[in-house]
């Protein structure tokens, strides 16, 4: 089958010649959209784990986490080297002498070629900036920003605790320092319609950044959304709506971004609601299919 859209698992090889795999850490950062700074709720999607694995609260280090994905993954993809994806929470929310000594500590450990720090906008300033483009001279440097919608009102509804433009100034904070830069887009969100998700698609189009990850939004134990779910205030996305969805996206995204992911991991014991979204590779198939039955490709509408 034709290849229709820009994977990072395509993008790693070129750049390294062999099988690339990202590695999850959990560094026990917090947010500060969860310790009070902003809000002790979070978002409103978001429970207490932070999408992380619970490596940090039994005490793994950020090596030991890391070679011990290095087994899994060599063993299940072959792969050869690694990127330490900094996964849970916020991970450049702490005094910058921390992050350099937890980055510089991923970095170490053989194999490992580069970072890639998932945060959010309204948490980089210039000395976090200034460290990862060091790292960048001689790594492959992403950051992740979760932007989620760039409807402000979607981002008030979720609690999110920042406006798009808030967004859009950590990205030109980032650029041109030789780090890569990833969006963060859910579908799916409260009262957003096709047209809404379809708009944010355009704006990141627009702004010329490197890298983009589509999530669904799934419901998980002890957030504030299964209280909207289980009161019938929410209703999540069909699996055929939300593969559509990510076509008509993927069409609108300029064909040099990187498709990071096109869908999420949901943890299964904490899954609420789609029981679907658990079925990760026949919805990624779906994707593909429906791709080639409409003959269309990422970027083909730009």
């Amino acid at each position: 089958m034709e290849k229709r859209y820009n994977d990072l698992n395509g993008y790693l090889r070129s750049i390294f010649g062999c099988r690339v795999q990202k590695i999850s850490i959990d560094a026990g950062f917090s947010c500060p959209n969860r310790d009070g700074t902003i809000s002790e709720k979070g978002c409103i999607f978001c429970n207490a784990r932070g999408s992380g694995t619970g490596a940090h609260a039994k005490g793994l280090s950020i090596t030991d986490q890391l070679m011990d994905g290095k087994t899994r993954l060599l063993k299940r993809y072959k792969a050869k080297k690694f990127i330490a994806y900094f996964q849970s929470f916020s991970n450049t929310y702490a005094p910058i002498d921390k992050l350099k000594s937890l980055y510089e500590e991923a970095l170490a450990v053989e194999d490992v070629v580069g970072l890639s720090i998932g945060t959010r906008p309204d948490c980089v300033d210039e000395p976090v900036l200034k460290l990862l483009q060091g790292y960048a001279e001689n790594h492959l440097v992403w950051i992740e920003y979760g932007m989620q919608s760039v409807h402000d009102s979607t981002l008030s509804i979720i609690n999110r605790g920042h406006d798009f433009k808030c967004f859009q100034k950590a990205v030109d904070a980032t650029k041109n320092r030789g780090i890569k830069v990833c969006a963060h887009v859910i579908l799916g969100l409260p009262d957003e319609k096709r047209s809404d998700m379809l708009e944010t698609a355009k704006a990141v189009a627009k702004m010329k950044i490197d890298g983009i990850k589509i999530h669904l939004l799934y419901v998980v134990k002890g957030t504030e959304l299964e209280k909207l779910y289980q009161q019938g205030r929410y209703r999540c996305l069909e699996q055929g709506e939300y593969v559509d969805l990510v076509c008509d996206f993927l069409e609108l995204i300029p064909q040099d971004m990187i498709i990071q992911r096109l869908t999420g991991d949901p943890h299964p014991k904490e899954l609420v609601a789609p029981e679907w979204s658990l079925k990760k590779g026949e919805t990624l198939t779906l994707i593909r299919n429906t791709l080639e039955r409409r003959d269309s490709w990422q970027g083909m509408k730009v």
